[in-house]
């Protein structure tokens, strides 16, 4: 019986840590709202002004699935207040998702407007992709060290 817990535990360790291991790669596993989430997360964002922003994408979630949509929103005193989809053809149309009571207008904080839940359990945030901060610098290497 303790061999088959030992032979067990070594099992769930083995697959906790591929799991694990596959998790850290970099993103290639992530859904289109958790990259973009990432990059907000280490950059930062401006502040987002008060207008209509016709450069935003829309995410919209249900479980691990995302769609990231090309968009348009409304912002008023900080909140988004409209947002629209982009068609093909260029023309946007509204979003037409019956929203939770107390969801809408939706704050935005660093670049992200905060969830914005459906009545069909699905999340939409609406991400003001052009608001992220730029990329810092990196660090010069040295070079190492000549026999002058």
């Amino acid at each position: 019986m303790k061999k088959i817990i030992i032979l067990f535990s070594i099992l769930i360790n083995a697959v906790v840590g591929v799991y694990g291991q596959s998790a850290k790669k970099g993103g290639d596993d992530l859904n289109c709202y958790f990259k973009w989430a990432q990059k907000f997360d280490l950059r930062g964002a401006e502040d987002v002004a008060d207008g209509t922003y016709s450069d935003v994408i829309i995410t919209f979630r249900s479980g691990n699935d995302a769609q990231c949509i090309n968009g348009k929103c409304d912002v008023k005193d900080g909140k988004v207040t409209a947002m629209y989809t982009k068609m093909e053809d260029g023309s946007y149309e509204p979003i037409k998702r019956k929203l939770h009571a107390g969801c809408f207008p939706a704050p935005v904080t660093n670049g992200m407007s905060a969830v914005i839940l459906t009545a069909e359990n699905e999340i939409i945030n609406v991400l003001f992709i052009k608001k992220i901060k730029p990329k810092k610098a990196g660090f010069e290497k040295a070079p190492d060290p000549s026999d002058d």
